[in-house]
């Protein structure tokens, strides 16, 4: 089994008895909702916040478009937070203050979302055409007890066809509470190494690391973060598994600039001399 935060697992007890929170609010949703809303608006930004980490990104990355997929459940979507407070929202201010100035997070989370809807709506986002898509899923298979092998099967396929329409992922890790049974635990939990090992795919540990379980971060129900908790979900699990990505794409877009350059000289040259 996975090890939890000393946090997290001090309050265990608590999760474990509001877990059926979670089945009448907003993550037990049925998830076969309209995908008319899978994909919503992008998000406005707020005041940006800066950390000593923020550098400056070069000319190229603030003129390329930059998309970004936030695909999950409730916990993308942001349930109990206003929309400017969910981190799909916070994450596009923190982008666009440290210089990806035409950078857009999508928010496509839904409430009660499980792998099975996910993967079922894939051919709806995936319109959006991500450069980088943030994928957290899972949890609510885990609260219904939904075969881990099934899990892991939906989110092999939704890695994969991501990536064949180009985007490079990012699979966020979940950990469940124990009174769901250690065995169930400690398999659901394996999930996500094994995922990004074998499909090369990046991976944030534990999307929730610092916040789960704390209840100074997190909304009444124990589950869903605060503004606060998202806050930190974004500067300290997500931008430092993202940054370097973003990186790599800022890299390929000047490269791909400079080709360009290139072949255009010399079919001008090409033109002159014949």
């Amino acid at each position: 089994m996975m090890n939890l935060s000393i946090r997290f697992a001090r309050h265990l007890p608590t999760l474990a008895i509001l877990t059926a929170v979670m089945a009448l609010g907003g993550c037990q949703k049925p998830s076969e909702r309209s995908t008319d809303n899978g994909i919503q608006n992008s998000t406005q930004t707020a005041e940006p916040q800066t950390t000593k980490s923020e550098q400056p990104a070069t000319s190229t990355a603030q003129q390329a478009p930059l998309t970004i997929l936030a695909l999950g459940d409730s916990l993308t979507e942001g349930l109990g937070v206003d929309k400017d407070d969910n981190y799909p929202a916070q994450l596009e201010d923190r982008l666009q203050a440290m210089g990806y100035d035409n950078a857009k997070v999508i928010n496509s989370g839904l409430s009660g979302e499980t792998s099975t809807g996910l993967v079922n709506r894939l051919d709806w986002v995936l319109q959006t055409k991500p450069d980088v898509t943030i994928l957290t899923i899972g949890a609510n298979d885990a609260i219904r007890g939904i075969d881990v092998a099934t899990v892991e099967a939906n989110i092999r396929t939704a890695v994969k066809r991501l990536q064949d329409n180009g985007s490079i992922v990012i699979l966020g890790g979940m950990q469940i509470y124990d009174n769901l049974g250690s065995e169930y635990v400690k398999s659901f939990a394996a999930i996500y190494p094994r995922v990004a090992k074998d499909m090369n795919v990046t991976l944030i540990p534990f999307f929730l690391d610092g916040v789960g379980g704390d209840p100074a971060l997190n909304q009444a129900d124990a589950i869903h973060p605060t503004k606060e908790g998202y806050e930190i979900i974004v500067n300290d699990n997500i931008l430092p598994i993202l940054e370097p990505k973003l990186k790599e794409l800022r890299t390929a877009d000047a490269d791909n600039t400079t080709e360009n350059a290139k072949d255009e000289t010399t079919k001008n040259t090409t033109n002159e001399t014949t």
